[in-house]
């Protein structure tokens, strides 16, 4: 396999990671309660999910 001869600069690396971005999470109304929630995972204000309450919420 064929080597750098020389070494990189830092602006180099940089302008090819400029579209690396983090990208904001999917969120998904709750059929119960209808707050959002991150989808596949138990809505954190009811504890429901798929029909069924899996985590019961913390009373505040």
């Amino acid at each position: 396999m064929p080597n750098p001869k020389r070494r990189h600069s830092k602006t180099r690396g940089r302008k090819r990671r400029t579209h690396y971005k983090a990208s904001t999470p999917t969120l998904s109304e709750c059929p119960n309660c209808h707050s959002h929630r991150l989808s596949h995972r138990a809505c954190p204000n009811c504890g429901l999910y798929n029909g069924r309450t899996i985590v019961v919420p913390k009373a505040s």
